[in-house]
């Protein structure tokens, strides 16, 4: 199942991120029970990412929910260090990613319980900074169509397709859209909207809130390794505390504390039958950190 990345907000928003992955030794698994230390090699990661959501037009509906066209800009850029990947173990990994979006997406109720979601886009997916080296084939276009159902006011699930050209060709996904929390001095959230979040958190006061999080999240490039086209993935599991710092109504500051669970770095051939492989290789577990900055308008 696809996880959307729609970034639907009915208020505009600007967000900053910077995230430290520690050092960890890197590892192959097969499958099963099956695997092996490669060498002595490790690494560790940071990354910068950033958002901006603008509503650009909203408007009123017989519903009492808005209708909503909005843009969504994002960027995310990741610094791989690693260490001790002599000549043998060279090619296993890269040493840097930059990934950017820019979306279109609508938002719409079409019954008292149903909505409509909609985006549009293209993404930027590239293992350089270098614009001279980018290519053509790493640019992604995608678009989404989800039917919500709002079964309770802090409920929503849904589903839809997906279209993208991620293996260089379009093809059609399912897509899922999932969204609960409650809200009050304890709060539950669990999100896969961007990504995978949940969170426990407790209102201190009007200044600070407590979390404990587990959010899935990751960056990718295309590229070409052994003469095929190739997609090189980074993903990871975090769990953590998170104090978020609340500067009045608009702005706060969340930091967050904890260890990534795991972190994948792996190649796989940019096909759907790559999509599926369990060759997979990855950092064990290590400490994590991030601080972030939040701003609505």
């Amino acid at each position: 199942m696809l996880l959307l990345a729609i970034g639907v907000k009915l208020s505009a928003q600007i967000s900053f991120k910077t995230e430290y992955f520690g050092t960890s030794s890197y590892w192959h698994e097969t499958g099963g029970d099956s695997r092996e230390k490669i060498g002595n090699c490790k690494g560790s990661a940071i990354i910068y990412q950033g958002s901006i959501n603008i509503p650009v037009l909203v408007k009123n509906t017989k519903y009492n929910r808005p209708s909503v066209w909005g843009l969504g800009i994002s960027g995310a850029y990741a610094k791989l260090d690693n260490k001790n990947f002599t000549a043998q173990y060279q090619g296993m990994v890269i040493d840097e990613m930059l990934n950017g979006t820019f979306g279109i997406f609508h938002m719409r109720p079409i019954g008292e319980k149903w909505n409509l979601i909609a985006s549009i886009g293209v993404g930027l997916f590239t293992p350089t900074t270098d614009f001279s080296k980018m290519r053509g084939k790493e640019l992604m276009g995608n678009g989404a169509l989800i039917f919500v159902r709002q079964i309770k006011p802090n409920l929503e699930l849904g589903g839809g397709i997906a279209v993208n050209n991620s293996f260089g060709y379009p093809m059609v996904f399912p897509g899922i859209y999932f969204n609960w929390n409650l809200e009050g001095k304890f709060d539950f959230k669990v999100s896969v909207v961007d990504g995978l979040e949940v969170g426990a958190g407790y209102n201190v006061n009007e200044f600070l809130d407590l979390s404990l999080i587990v959010e899935m999240s990751g960056q990718s490039a295309y590229v070409i390794k052994d003469d095929k086209e190739m997609i090189f993935s980074h993903q990871y599991f975090i769990a953590g505390l998170r104090p978020e710092i609340k500067l009045g109504n608009k702005v706060s500051i969340p930091i967050t504390a904890g260890m990534h669970l795991i972190r994948s770095g792996f190649f796989s051939d940019r096909t759907l039958k790559g999509m599926f492989s369990n060759d997979d290789y990855y950092f064990q577990a290590a400490p994590y950190a991030s601080i972030g900055l939040k701003i609505g308008f």
